[in-house]
């Protein structure tokens, strides 16, 4: 017999969104390791929240939205909110009941900014990466570094220069700006949108863009995340920011570094051997001689070294797929480099759910 297409105007249901999540989801795993690091920051939610005054969104809650965020590629504040509103997933993930009013985007937005005064995005990567060292997924001796070209929230017309203003043509709110035939340096130039990003090319051949540039350090026994970093976009801050992610390592026996052509150059070798670090970065000999010689590379540890560094590309290429930071919805150094360390920690919450989880 049909049955008739009939909707109930109202519902009512004596099972709880526990019940309803499947206990093979994806998500469970990855809220039981969030809860934990949450359980260890609660000392510092508690230094950036008063003590008085009117109940603001749980940070607990908050945190857990802003992964949702990042792990199902939601573009704003505004779209995650209207996904709570309706979505019985993300109201379990969150931690609320479905008769819980959604939060209003722009006080959800405002909550976000005390993550960023209590460095809650580095504190959360910390406790994650915690976890990981406390089941034995991380190697101490071999490592791998690389950077990312991360795109600024300002477009090249807000890329003017510091002692005048391009011509213009057109009238309106967005009129056409005719920059071709015209050199453009960071000297020069700044963006009036966001002053920190530079204009940067990645590689020979591609396009410039005003950018930061995403630094991570990984592990080579799983592929972790260990360390983070954001700098401003300049020829070499891939360099300097290797070598302060490596001294921020435990000091110990000698360790070995893979990278690519890029870290090939005598400073940058000579200060990793003056910091105890085998430089096992790939040699660049297109036009010079490379900085790398038989002694690292007669080493079967060199080859290992060089499979294993091409992983880190899987997190760069995951972040910007969908973690949310081929082109950041933020501006300034400060707020692109917690938005990127936030990324790289769900990242490395999906690699452990793999690791310890999958088998369950």
């Amino acid at each position: 017999m049909r049955s008739k297409d009939v909707q109930n105007a109202a519902m009512w249901s004596y099972i709880s969104p526990e019940q309803r999540i499947p206990a093979d989801h994806p998500l469970r795993p990855i809220r039981e390791m969030t809860n934990l690091a949450l359980e260890k920051l609660s000392p510092e939610f508690t230094k950036i929240y008063s003590n008085f005054g009117r109940p603001s969104i749980p940070p607990e809650r908050l945190l857990r939205a802003l992964l949702l965020q990042v792990l199902y590629t939601i573009r704003s504040e505004r779209m995650l909110m209207e996904q709570l509103e309706y979505n019985m997933l993300f109201r379990w993930f969150v931690g609320m009941n479905m008769d819980d009013a959604t939060w209003d985007v722009t006080v959800f937005t405002k909550n976000r900014e005390r993550f960023l005064n209590g460095e809650i995005s580095q504190k959360f990567f910390a406790a994650v990466l915690d976890q990981a060292q406390a089941a034995g997924l991380l190697s101490d001796e071999h490592f791998t570094v690389d950077g990312t070209l991360i795109e600024a929230w300002a477009s090249h017309k807000s890329f003017k220069a510091k002692d005048g203003e391009p011509p213009t043509s057109g009238t309106g709110k967005n009129p056409d700006v005719d920059f071709k035939g015209t050199k453009r340096t960071n000297e020069t130039h700044a963006s009036t949108t966001d002053p920190d990003a530079r204009l940067y090319r990645k590689s020979a051949g591609s396009e410039a863009k005003l950018g930061y540039l995403g630094h991570v350090l990984t592990e080579n026994r799983h592929g972790l995340a260990v360390d983070t970093d954001l700098t401003l976009a300049t020829g070499t801050a891939e360099r300097e920011a290797a070598l302060e992610m490596i001294g921020g390592l435990p000091k110990g026996a000698r360790i070995t570094l893979g990278g690519d052509k890029g870290y090939d150059t005598a400073d940058f070798v000579a200060e990793c051997r003056a910091m105890n670090v085998t430089p096992h970065v790939a040699q660049n000999t297109t036009n010079r001689q490379s900085a790398i010689d038989g002694r690292t590379t007669r080493h079967s540890g060199y080859d290992v070294s060089q499979r294993k560094r091409k992983r880190i590309e899987e997190i760069f290429g995951w972040g910007k797929v969908v973690g949310t930071i081929r082109k950041v919805k933020v501006r300034g150094k400060r707020r692109v480099g917690a938005v990127f360390t936030f990324a790289i920690a769900a990242y490395n919450l999906i690699r452990m759910r793999t690791l310890l989880f999958s088998s369950a």
